[in-house]
């Protein structure tokens, strides 16, 4: 009896041994896939209002049109949008780094951010987020849009005016008002730049439409 008592004991001690055998040393007995995976970042959303603003892209080859744009309300935008649909030329948007707000805007109240930067032309020197484009020499032909602000161009465009070399452009200004002409805005830009063959402008009004902008582009000829 003793002999098969031994027996006994000895095989259930190997099957206990080999049943320890199964787990891994620290494993906590939770399946794999029960372990979550860390969730994929998501890119951080932009800020209410925030306008992303692309350096243009440009195969690099010379004859490319460029359209520059300075626009406070969205005409100009538009005007600009419509030129570069119809040449098949890249957008370039002006963007001050300190963006003006709705008030900043408003001409009409003693103190506005434009009543003080047209009263002391020390302001108007208006820092952008970017001033200089990518490729900047495969582009032959550079329009340059902004609205009229007390009869000359908006001065957000000036910084870019003077950072750039025009030498071997032709630079057509353009503008949108709700009255006013473009005046002497492209002749005052052409003396800042001091580089480029700059063309007779146009002024459109402030509902520009495709059909004018149409019209406007094939009375230039441009190849």
């Amino acid at each position: 009896m003793k002999k098969y008592t031994a027996l006994f004991l000895s095989l259930a001690m190997v099957l206990g041994l080999a049943a320890c055998g199964t787990s891994s040393p620290g494993a906590s007995g939770a399946p794999e896939s029960a372990v979550p995976s860390a969730a994929p970042e998501s890119p951080a959303p932009s800020a209410p209002g925030e306008t992303p603003y692309p350096q243009p892209e440009a195969g690099g080859e010379a004859g490319g049109t460029l359209v520059v744009y300075f626009s406070a309300t969205g005409n100009t935008e538009q005007a600009a949008r419509y030129i570069a649909d119809m040449t098949g030329g890249d957008l370039f948007a002006l963007e001050p780094a300190d963006p003006y707000t709705d008030e900043d805007l408003d001409w009409t109240a003693d103190g506005s951010r434009v009543n003080q930067e047209h009263d002391d032309e020390a302001l108007r020197d208006v820092a952008l987020v970017a001033d200089t484009v990518e490729n900047w020499d495969s582009y032959d032909t550079v329009f340059i849009g902004y609205p009229i602000w007390w009869g000359i161009a908006a001065w957000p465009v000036d910084g870019f005016v003077e950072a750039n070399d025009f030498t071997g452009k032709t630079v057509i200004p353009f503008c949108t008002s709700s009255s006013s002409g473009i005046g002497d805005s492209g002749t005052l830009l052409a003396e800042l730049a001091g580089t480029g063959d700059w063309q007779e402008g146009m002024r459109f009004r402030s509902g520009v439409s495709e059909a004018d902008v149409q019209e406007w582009l094939d009375g230039l000829h441009l190849a």
